[in-house]
């Protein structure tokens, strides 16, 4: 079993550094070019399946990539965004940065000490839940056996994911490897109950992507 982790395409929040989590905003007009030179460049890769998280920004990223393709989408709660609670909606990067902003970036630049507000979620709970999903598709895998698997999902579920397929469970490492760019696909191969990536960050878009910096 393959699988084809992609996080979704730009949104307008994206682009203005503001947190998003489980606020539904979906991709703008260059998200949407993101996902599309994403599937052109997939387009000769076999997808039998699909999950994507319920967001709107993931599950339309995952849908353009499989745009004439008759492959199932289904909804999965375990790879949504971590919730960020009252910080949704704060821009928190660059000249336009909002008062209270210093106490979100600490989930990018000094994550051991980072403390979610109390409706929001913490990392070790992102980690259970994305485990989850992993688990199950590890269980899954004779029934899944020579499938190619799509998975959309965010930022911080998909290094979730990865830092998990990694070995590193650390949450004060939580971003060694940095936020993965818009429309990144790492592909992790499933076989005889182990993980390995394949692939990691691979670009199928021609657009450069800013990356995420918390100042």
């Amino acid at each position: 079993m393959m699988l084809y982790i992609v996080r979704h395409g730009e949104t307008d929040w994206n682009r203005e550094r503001r947190v998003q989590g489980h606020t539904d905003i979906p991709l703008n007009d260059y998200g949407r070019l993101l996902a599309g030179q994403t599937a052109e460049g997939m387009k000769d890769i076999r997808i039998d399946m699909a999950y994507t998280s319920p967001l709107s920004r993931a599950k339309e990223t995952a849908q353009i990539i499989l745009r004439g393709r008759e492959v199932p989408l289904i909804s999965e709660e375990r790879i949504k965004e971590l919730s960020f609670g009252n910080y949704e909606g704060l821009c928190c990067s660059g000249e336009h940065r909002e008062p209270g902003s210093d106490e979100f970036n600490r989930f990018f630049t000094d994550t051991k000490n980072y403390v979610p507000p109390k409706d929001g979620e913490t990392i070790q709970a992102l980690y259970e839940r994305t485990g989850d999903f992993l688990r199950e598709m590890r269980e899954r895998e004779e029934e899944f056996k020579d499938k190619n698997v799509l998975v959309s999902t965010h930022g911080a579920a998909m290094n979730a994911l990865l830092n998990r397929i990694k070995g590193n469970l650390s949450v004060e490492e939580f971003w060694r490897d940095e936020v993965p760019p818009n429309c990144a696909v790492t592909m992790v191969e499933i076989k005889d109950g182990e993980m390995k990536i394949i692939r990691e960050g691979v670009i199928f878009h021609k657009e450069k992507v800013r990356k995420w910096k918390a100042v």
